[in-house]
């Protein structure tokens, strides 16, 4: 699919994690692929493991990024956040984009699953795009998921609210 059909909100999204070449980068809730594919590009030794619990999701990102894949710098896992495999300190950066569970189970696994998963001052973002027909809660509950995050032990709260999405920047502890 050419750039062009990346949404704004996902450019946003994924303008926000300033990524460098080595990041090892998780995605939760990577849709059609389309942050895959604008991340991929920026990594060389880094990679990027993009899940989501739909089994189509994960279909239709391994398709529009196959040659990533090839090249070993994407992985896709049909899997929800809290059934990650252990990946204890692994990754550099997590982020999701519209993935509902952080504000609508605020006390689940998935914050703890992310604590684990992220080096010592890895970053996360939880962002929600625009549409509020699509998340109408969304941006009232940042203070949430950050009071939830930083119980959790991650550190550096900062709330989101733009015109081009809202969300909640952490760092791990």
């Amino acid at each position: 699919m050419p750039a062009s059909s990346i949404p704004d909100r996902v450019r946003w999204a994924v303008g926000l994690l300033d990524l460098s070449a080595a990041d090892r980068v998780l995605e939760i809730g990577c849709g059609p692929g389309a942050a895959a594919e604008l991340i991929c590009p920026q990594l060389d030794s880094g990679f990027l493991l993009a899940v989501d619990r739909s089994g189509r999701a994960a279909a239709r990102t391994r398709s529009r990024n196959a040659s990533h894949v090839a090249a070993g710098r994407l992985k896709v896992l049909e899997a929800s956040l809290a059934q990650l495999p252990d990946s204890a300190g692994l990754f550099d950066v997590a982020f999701s984009l519209n993935v509902n569970v952080f504000w609508t189970d605020p006390q689940g696994p998935e914050l703890d699953v992310l604590f684990r998963s992220l080096r010592p001052d890895g970053r996360l973002a939880i962002l929600f795009g625009p549409d509020p027909g699509h998340h109408p809660n969304a941006a009232d509950h940042e203070g949430v998921i950050a009071d939830q995050a930083l119980h959790r032990g991650f550190r550096d709260a900062r709330t989101l609210r733009e015109k081009r999405g809202t969300g909640v920047l952490l760092r791990r502890s």
